[in-house]
């Protein structure tokens, strides 16, 4: 009897599901951007057995509607990962904490945890780490590194798995060289590309919240970002996905012109893609 090709896609999915498949086939790493921006900031990452969610920067009901639109859900989370407290990172976290159908377990910094408004009763299901600390996440080996930021303990990741290697590095206000050690032999990196610097001057903010965006603790700028590219930029990265951009002071058209001309600059084949703050990226495989 022959079986159809649906259901053949849908067995082999629950195989990749549920751990490698006995003939060695390579499970796939998967990492999508869920949202980027001050509106708020998430992303998925995920491996034949374990899925990491970074920062719950939206509510649950979107988070659930984003995951469901990439094919995955929520209650199969296993942990999430928090960068900072800041409310575009961490909004959808207390709701997260509480939710009894959920399983994930929260990591967040030991100095990051109390600056969270938890409710009124602290979760159960924390990790607490030391910045600047590995650890695993079921098969998955998380590096956290400090970041220049004005929140309290902030950090980024770097990720490892199946031979992957994976790096965030959002909300810094610039790429000191202990960051640029972590973003090293990469296949994948999310970085930051806040603002042009010309649009934030003549733009709507007050001149202290311009001042904070521009200040060594504050945002990434399309400059800073392109320097970067030029010069540190390690040539085994060939996905580059450009994030968390100002919805006032830069454009997606901007940011990835500054981004081509310097790979070109390099001589380097990397791919951009810009993280958007209303939809899913796409679904980057390896």
């Amino acid at each position: 009897m022959r079986i159809g090709a649906a259901i053949v896609r849908e067995r082999l999915a629950r195989l990749f599901r549920n751990g490698p498949l006995d003939c060695k086939l390579k499970s796939v790493v998967k990492f999508c951007v869920l949202a980027s921006g001050s509106s708020g900031n998430a992303a998925l990452l995920a491996t034949g057995k374990t899925r990491i969610l970074v920062d719950a920067g939206l509510s649950m009901k979107e988070l659930g509607r984003r995951l469901a639109l990439i094919g995955e859900d929520l209650a199969e989370i296993d942990a999430i990962l928090i960068t900072h407290e800041h409310s575009d990172h961490v909004s959808g976290l207390p709701v997260l904490a509480r939710n009894r159908k959920l399983r994930a377990v929260i990591y967040l910094s030991r100095l990051t945890e109390p600056s969270i408004d938890w409710g009124e009763t602290r979760p159960e299901r924390l990790e607490l780490f030391q910045s600047g600390s590995e650890f695993p996440v079921g098969d998955i080996a998380v590096r956290s590194f400090g970041i220049p930021h004005d929140a309290v303990d902030p950090v980024g990741f770097a990720f490892a798995a199946e031979g992957v290697r994976i790096a965030i590095a959002t909300d810094l206000g610039y790429v000191p060289e202990s960051i640029k050690f972590h973003l090293k032999r990469t296949d994948l990196l999310l970085l930051e590309a806040n603002h042009d610097l010309d649009m934030l001057k003549v733009g709507p903010y007050p001149w202290a919240v311009k001042q904070r965006v521009m200040s060594r603790v504050g945002h990434l700028s399309n400059k800073a970002m392109a320097e970067f590219l030029i010069e540190d930029l390690d040539s085994s990265t060939h996905q580059l996905v450009l994030g968390h951009l100002s919805e006032h002071n830069n454009h997606p058209a901007i940011v990835e012109m500054v981004a081509t001309q310097s790979l070109c600059q390099r001589g380097l084949r990397t791919t951009v893609t810009i993280a958007r703050h209303q939809e899913p990226s796409e679904v980057f495989q390896f």
